[in-house]
This record gives C-alpha cells, structure tokens and sequence, in this order.
C-alpha cells in the first residue's frame, strides 16, 4: 500500500489518532456546525467560523437568536391574575410543617383525617384540571360514585389456604351485612372467625370513612330531636313511631339481586355484601418430624379476603335496570316470517 494512500485512507476518518483535533465544541455547536456543512458544503471558511466559538460570526448567530427568543416570549398572552388563595397559584403555596418546624402527632384526629395535605390539595388540583377538559361533563360511572356509597376491604392474611377461604367468600357475598356476620357467627369453619372479625372492622370503617348505613339512625335522632317534656311527651313518642312503622311498610321493596334471588328492602342505606374474594399471600415455613430423623419441609398457606360493601339503594337500582332491559327486549321468535331457502331433497341427519 502506497503512501499517498494510506493518507487518503486516514483522511476520511473524522477524528482518529493520526489527524487529532485540537478541541471539540459542545455537542449544540456540533449539530448546529453540521447543519451549515449540509447547506453550504463548499464554504470552508464558513465553517472554520462556525466550528469556533470565539469567532465573531458565531457570536452573532447566538445574539440573533436570543433576540428571536425575546420576542416569541413578548408575543406570547400574559398569564391572567389568580383569586388568593387559589389551588393553582403555586407560587403562594404554604410552607410544609416539617418547612416551618411543626412536627404532628400521628395519632391526633387531624393528622388520621388528612394524613398527607400537600398529597392532598395536588389531587384536588388534578380533578379541579380533569373536569375543566371535560366542560364539566361526568361519565355515568362518575355520576353513580357521587350519588350511591361504596368501600372496599381487604383482610390482612390468615393461616389459611385458599381453597378453604373461598367457599366462604361464596357464602357471605350478595347477603346483607347482618346476614353475612350471623352466618360466619354459627359456622363451624376455623376461618369463619377471622371473617367475622373482618367485616365488623368493614361495617365501622364504612361508617366512619363513607357514612354508610346511617339512614334510620339519623331519622330516629330527627323524631327526638323536638320533643318536650311534659304529660304528652309519652303519647307524642308513641304516634311518631307509629308513623315510623307506617313509613318503613310503604318503603318495603321486592327486590331481584344479581343471582335472580328475591330479597325484601325495609331501609334504602343498609349495607350489603356486593362482592367477596379471596388473594392468595405469602407461604410460611413448617416441619413435620418424621421417624429415623426424617424431616419434611411444609409450606403453610396464608391467605386474604376483600368484601365491597354497598348500600341497599344500589341493589335497587341495579334491579330497575335489569326490569328495564328485560322489558325493552323483543320476543323470540322460533319460526320468523321469511322466505325458505336452500332446499334440500333428503334430511341431513
């Protein structure tokens, strides 16, 4: 191979050890200098230019376009003014407590009901935005979570397997909540126990998180409220809840559930088990000690049961729509109406 090239071969090289480069600029500058190469690939002065940072040409590009920035800044809408206090001013956000030194007590009633306030407001901000792009329409699913209550509850994991847990889940799901603890009351399961347990730790959670069946409790606190003392007050009490009984067998309802059983409705806010399942959790180590001082490793089970409890007013509106569906379907016809066609002369069986 040849000297002359040999060179031409190592000249092609962009950057090697045979020809080095005293310095190389900044990636931006590169791609900006590659750029110019492509337009004007004949200008090599141009490019040396371009290629250095301290040239006067490169300094008057990079002012031209601080300048085109400046003005595409200008022509932009000012920002309009916020009311005070506003969840989308992030400049006047309040400090943290940890920012202004306060420490909370973790067991205080303000810090179980808002436990996170910052988590808190940027969730709000984020709905506040959610429903702006949407021009405040909700969806159906939106519309029921605001009108009919709902929680769900997960167990922690029981000494249990699953095929054990399940049957039990089948049995307490789509039963009303007393329904569903007086049968794991009587049951003669290990683990019935531990779902009893559970759902009362279900119902209060409900009751505090949700306010979930509440409904008669706040009607019978309505007819006390304006009673007064005297010979009357006995007689008075007596016709209101007479009137209470009369109210409850006109607000007795036959309602279908979701497996085709009738179940009577007396009040619209008690709660029901709308569905149970179970999750299988981690295994745990046993042994079992065998003769000659043989041991078995076992792997013992634990598993997790989840109730969503709802109120009786869904059920009833979950049975209206299913009447409403079956009403609008249209009759089966065994034999329509239609031309016969492809014919054959002898059966097909």
């Amino acid at each position: 191979m040849s000297l002359t090239a040999f060179s031409t071969a190592t000249s092609l090289l962009p950057q090697s050890h045979f020809h080095p480069l005293p310095s190389c600029p900044p990636l931006p500058q590169r791609r900006t200098a590659i750029l110019d190469i492509l337009k004007n690939p004949f200008k090599s002065r141009r490019r040396r230019a371009i290629l250095d940072p301290s040239s006067p040409d490169f300094r008057k590009a990079k002012n031209v376009q601080k300048a085109q920035q400046e003005k595409q800044r200008s022509q932009l809408p000012k920002e309009r003014s916020l009311a005070p206090g506003s969840i989308f001013d992030k400049t006047t956000d309040p400090p943290d407590d940890e920012e202004m030194g306060v420490i909370r007590d973790p067991n205080a009633m303000a810090a179980a009901l808002d436990p996170t306030p910052r988590a808190r407001e940027r969730w709000q901000r984020k709905m506040v935005i959610r429903e702006v792009r949407r021009r405040g329409r909700m969806s159906r699913t939106e519309k029921l979570a605001r009108t009919e209550r709902s929680h769900l509850s997960k167990s922690e994991f029981f000494k249990t397997s699953v095929k054990k847990l399940f049957p039990l889940a089948n049995q307490i799901a789509g039963k009303p909540l007393s329904e569903a603890m007086v049968q794991m009351r009587f049951s003669k399961k290990k683990a019935a126990q531990d779902v009893l347990r559970h759902l009362e730790y279900a119902r209060d959670e409900a009751i505090v998180m949700r306010g979930m069946g509440l409904g008669k409790v706040r009607a019978q606190a309505g007819l006390r409220k304006g009673e007064r003392e005297g010979e009357k007050e006995q007689e008075q009490e007596q016709e209101r809840d007479q009137e209470q009984k009369v109210k409850e067998d006109e607000e007795r309802l036959l309602v279908e559930d979701k497996k085709g059983k009738k179940r009577v409705v007396t009040d619209r806010s008690a709660m029901y088990v709308d569905e149970a399942w179970v999750g299988r959790g981690p295994y745990g180590v046993g042994f079992d000690y065998r003769a000659r001082g043989n041991v078995n490793r076992l792997m013992l089970p634990y598993t997790s049961i989840s109730v969503v409890l709802k109120e009786e007013a869904t059920r009833i509106r979950q049975a209206a729509d299913r009447e409403s569906k079956r009403l609008k379907k249209k009759v089966w016809v065994p034999l329509p109406d239609r031309p016969i066609t492809a014919q054959r002369q002898y059966p097909l069986w």
